[in-house]
C-alpha cells in the first residue's frame, strides 16, 4: 500500500508542475526517492541515482529540486499530507466517535505507514535528515502536534489550550520513540511494544486531557 496524493508536493519545489506529465514526473521522482532511501539510506542517496531509478534526465531533477534534501523534504511532506488525509477521512466518515478513538487511529495510521509506505521507516517524518525538515522554525514533531491538535479541536470540541498541545506533544514523543523501538526489535513491528505504546498513551491522555478539559 502506497499512500500518495495526486496534488503536487509543496515547499521545497523550485517550481510547481503545471501539466499532468510534469506532475507525474515529480511523483515518479518521489517514489524513486522512497525506494532508494530504504535501500541505500539518506547518505547514499544521490540525484544521479534518483534520476536513473525514476527514468528521467538529471536535468529534470534539477528543474524541480535544488538538491537531494529538497527531494526528501517533498517526500516527507507528501507522507504527512497522506497521513493526515487518511486520519481525517476516518473521522469524517464517522468511524471514530471520541477523541481517544482518534488518538488510537493516529497511532494505527503511523504504524501502518512504517509497514507499508516505502521510505517511511527510514525517514519517518524527517528527523533522520533534519529535525526542522517539515518547518524551518519548528521541530518536526511540533508540526505533527499542531496538525493533530487542530483535528481534535475541530471534530471533537476540545478546547484549544496550550496545555492540550503540551499533553499531545508528550504523547507524540512517547509514541514516536516506542514505535521506532518496536520496529528495531521486529521488522514488522513488535506487537507487544506497540500494544504497550497505545496503552501508555491512552492512559496518559485520559488522565491529563480529560481532567484539563473538565476544569
Amino acid at each position: 500500500m502506497v499512500m500518495q496524493t495526486s496534488a503536487a508536493p509543496a515547499g521545497p519545489l523550485r517550481r510547481m508542475p503545471v501539466q499532468g506529465r510534469s506532475l507525474a514526473r515529480v511523483h515518479r521522482m518521489l517514489d524513486a526517492c522512497a525506494e532508494l532511501v530504504d535501500q541505500v539510506g539518506y547518505d547514499g542517496l544521490t540525484t544521479t541515482l534518483l534520476a536513473e531509478r525514476a527514468g528521467v534526465a538529471i536535468g529534470s531533477v534539477y528543474q524541480f529540486f535544488p538538491d537531494k534534501r529538497a527531494i526528501v523534504q517533498a517526500l516527507t511532506l507528501r507522507n504527512l499530507d497522506a497521513y493526515l488525509d487518511r486520519l481525517s477521512k476516518r473521522i469524517t466518515d464517522g468511524q471514530l466517535h471520541n477523541w481517544w478513538d482518534a488518538v488510537d487511529a493516529a497511532i494505527d495510521e503511523y504504524i501502518a505507514m512504517h509497514r507499508h509506505v516505502p521510505g517511511f521507516r527510514t525517514l519517518h517524518f524527517g528527523d533522520v535528515v533534519d529535525v526542522h525538515l517539515l518547518d524551518e522554525e519548528r521541530d518536526n514533531n511540533v508540526v505533527i502536534v499542531e496538525r493533530l491538535g487542530s483535528l481534535l479541536v475541530e471534530h471533537f470540541g476540545l478546547r484549544d489550550e496550550p496545555r492540550l498541545r503540551f499533553n499531545l506533544a508528550i504523547a507524540v514523543e512517547i509514541a514516536d520513540g516506542l514505535i521506532k523501538y518496536a520496529f528495531r526489535r521486529d521488522p514488522d513491528g513488535d506487537e507487544l511494544v506497540l500494544a504497550e505504546a497505545k496503552s501508555l498513551i491512552r492512559d496518559y491522555l485520559h488522565r491529563h486531557v480529560d481532567s484539563e478539559q473538565a476544569g
